[in-house]
């Protein structure tokens, strides 16, 4: 239905996830691929449908004894098929994870890429360390004790490969909410046999919020017994939920008699509602569309959103353990954090979650975050929502700073004080929220390019590390990359050095050796100091 009233949105950016806004010029700048080359459409991913990709992962299943035995695994080594992605030439690239005599192996994951007969082509794997420890019994002097918070999980033994030679060790899930009323989901790595921490990271993505206005939008929603409710039936059943200042729980879904929601202020509960509906339907069409993804998992099933979280909670997340997403009203409850560019950083922080599946620390945590600001940036401008236009600028509408500037930049991400513009030994030690500032550098410069440039009215002007000039391939060329190498090269562990790798390999698999956009690919990274 057609929500016709003026609609105030919110956004949010962030801690794990950073609303992106998208790049839109003044025309078309960014949009048409300025590249020369022409681009492989059987390299892009085939638009499968659920049913198909139950079809893919069962084969894949089906082979992975074979691909075990291929790759010369150990006989306590086991695949476990995480996902198929099948291009439009036949090829596919399974993702597995991998257990040692029956435990998980964090960091063991890899990809098998093979031709349309089903041939082995090459392996990606995070690790090449050999996967094997001396005993899987573990001391009891260093075995952790459970969390008593609520959310908190009994420790369970893994191997540890996710840096040098693989050790036992216990993962523990500590629960319970963080200072800023955040759920908490902290997963704690600790060496079984020395008790020492290997390892913490973060399970809740969250953001903090932007103000927006969305207009007009038009919502799928679902009659019921003489009542309309916020149950998107053309989008894999996503639903939409108010959970009225609650932290927990499904929350009750929205409903409505006469299918005309909200009011565009927050002082209807419903607008928050609409924003966060609208969010999630223009992210679901955007993956489907333009990449062949149906649904964040790929398998045609919607998650749910929900919102007014919380009192005063000036944040939202993507949290796996519920598939869904929550946003909170902002301060004063006036202000909830539901907008495009939100919707779609958090979704795609879900589609991170079940593809690459970036360990959120170091530099697959920057990278993480980066690849949920470059595809909340793709999301909306693929929207072409008339009254939120888009732009390289994070946040700019918050008004954080008290100075009217953005909260974060693409085109110079050091602008905000924090963020890092170029690549060096430490950037792993900086909190992800500003190492992400590398990689959404890179993706400014290999769709727009170096030096100055206006681009819908917002002037930029973005360095290189040694002063060359980086001519862009285009906004649209850039995203296919990015999503290709997220999709079928990297791995949970993907440094910045891989990052390269994974997309100079997207680039050519896409356009070519010899093409414009591996070389813009290439001379983008050289200009973040990437090598």
């Amino acid at each position: 239905m057609k929500f016709t009233k003026k609609q105030r949105l919110t956004a949010l950016t962030g801690v794990a996830i950073l609303v992106a806004s998208g790049a839109i010029s003044a025309g078309t700048a960014g949009a048409a691929t300025k590249g020369s080359s022409d681009m492989r459409a059987g390299a892009l991913p085939a638009k499968v449908s659920a049913k198909e990709r139950v079809a893919l992962i069962k084969d894949a299943d089906a082979q992975k004894a074979a691909d075990a035995k291929d790759l010369g695994l150990g006989s306590k080594e086991k695949l476990v098929v995480r996902d198929v992605i099948k291009n439009g030439n036949g090829a596919t690239h399974v993702r597995y994870e991998r257990t040692y005599d029956g435990l998980p192996v964090l960091g063991g994951d890899l990809v098998v890429h093979k031709s349309k007969a089903g041939k082995t082509t090459s392996v990606t794997k995070n690790t090449k360390a050999e996967i094997k420890v001396a005993s899987t019994k573990a001391p009891a002097a260093h075995q952790p004790k459970a969390a008593k918070a609520k959310g908190s999980e009994a420790p369970r033994k893994v191997i540890w490969a996710k840096d040098g030679k693989p050790v036992l060790a216990w993962e523990t899930v500590i629960g319970g909410t963080q200072k800023d009323g955040t759920p908490n989901q902290l997963h704690v790595i600790t060496d079984a046999t020395t008790g020492k921490k290997l390892l913490e990271f973060q399970g809740i993505h969250t953001g903090t919020g932007e103000s927006t206005y969305g207009g007009s939008v038009e919502l799928s929603t679902t009659e019921d017994g003489g009542k309309f409710n916020l149950t998107d039936g053309d989008r894999g059943g996503h639903t939409t939920s108010n959970l009225d200042n609650g932290q927990s729980g499904d929350g009750e879904l929205f409903t409505d008699d006469d299918d005309k929601w909200g009011d565009g202020t927050a002082a209807d509960p419903q607008t928050a509602g609409v924003d966060a509906h609208y969010g999630a339907a223009v992210t679901w069409d955007y993956y489907k569309n333009v990449h062949g993804r149906e649904g964040i998992k790929g398998d045609g099933e919607g998650a749910s959103s929900r919102v007014h979280y919380g009192d005063n909670y000036v944040n939202a997340f993507w949290d796996d353990s519920c598939f869904c997403m929550t946003y909170g009203d902002g301060e004063g409850n006036e202000h909830p954090l539901t907008s495009i560019d939100v919707a779609a950083h958090e979704m795609s922080h879900g589609v991170t979650s079940h593809t690459a599946n970036l360990t959120y620390a170091g530099e697959s945590g920057g990278l993480n975050e980066a690849t949920s600001d470059i595809f909340g940036t793709a999301v909306e401008f693929n929207a072409e929502n008339s009254e939120d236009v888009g732009d390289y600028l994070i946040g700019e509408e918050i008004d954080i700073n008290g100075d009217g500037s953005p909260l974060r930049y693409m085109d110079e991400p050091s602008k905000d004080g924090s963020s890092l513009d170029f690549w060096d030994e430490n950037a792993g030690d900086v909190d992800v929220h500003y190492s992400s500032g590398i990689a959404n550098h890179f993706f400014y410069l290999l769709s727009e390019g170096s030096g100055e440039k206006e681009i819908n009215g917002v002037k930029y002007n973005s360095p290189t590390k040694g002063g060359e000039d980086v001519e862009g391939i285009g906004r649209e060329s850039a995203e296919k990359i990015w999503f290709k190498a997220l999709t079928e090269n990297m791995t949970s562990d993907t440094d910045y050095a891989a990052a390269r790798e994974a997309t100079v390999k997207a680039a050519t698999d896409l356009f070519g050796a010899d093409s414009a956009e591996l070389k813009g690919v290439e001379a983008a990274w050289d200009g973040v100091n990437v090598k």
